[in-house]
């Protein structure tokens, strides 16, 4: 992974930033991202796409991918702002900030998809980029052990729905617990329409054959 960020180095660029979200498709909590950068020549096993990982792989990479780092950065769009904003604009928000927050300029942005942000530093899309950037691969496994993170602390405020568990994610489980108790403050609403009115029809008609 190593070798394909390497061929973007040229005598104007030095530096290059990796960055990716975590929490696009989920249906409650924030949307996270992050942005790192690495020494030319760094080394470190194991880094990949955050996904084909487990979250002990993750937890055990991450002190590992900052000691190695020269700088790196996390930012968080709430769940509220996805619904205003859409879940596409919220991760490519969290994807410039973070890059913002670096505390070193990068020469050259590597985004993960096919879209780029807005910066006054060049953007390249790399689709997979998870997978083919070790820049990119590491972003991917901050993003996602920060927001699974926050997700087990927001468990603790509302337990009903298992986030430690599911991350927020609709799972079976978690659905299930949205027809029961309903959302919360933190759910995603514009993630909701199709769960909701599925329950609302159910209950309808539930309430005809009791009634007829």
């Amino acid at each position: 992974m190593n070798t394909f960020d390497k061929s973007f180095l040229t005598e104007h660029i030095k530096l290059i930033a990796g960055t990716d979200e975590a929490g696009r498709g989920p249906l409650a909590g924030p949307v996270v991202a992050a942005a790192v950068i690495f020494p030319e020549n760094v080394r470190l096993r194991g880094v990949k796409d955050s996904k084909l990982l487990t979250e002990a792989e993750r937890e055990k990479l991450l002190p590992r991918i900052l000691a190695k780092s020269l700088a790196y950065s996390v930012a968080v769009v709430s769940h509220g702002k996805i619904d205003r904003i859409n879940i596409l604009q919220a991760s490519l928000l969290a994807m410039s900030t973070a890059i913002k927050r670096l505390k070193i300029k990068p020469d050259l942005i590597l985004v993960d998809g096919n879209k780029v942000f807005f910066s006054p530093i060049p953007c390249i899309s790399v689709v997979d980029g998870d997978f083919k950037s070790f820049s990119i691969g590491a972003a991917s496994i901050i993003a996602k052990v920060t927001r699974d993170r926050i997700m087990k602390r927001l468990c603790r405020r509302f337990p009903v729905y298992n986030w430690s568990g599911n991350k927020g994610y609709a799972t079976q489980e978690h659905i299930e617990a949205l027809k029961l108790h309903g959302p919360c403050v933190l759910h995603r609403k514009t993630f909701l329409s199709k769960i909701l009115t599925a329950q609302i029809e159910l209950e309808f008609e539930r309430e005809f054959l009791m009634k007829y």
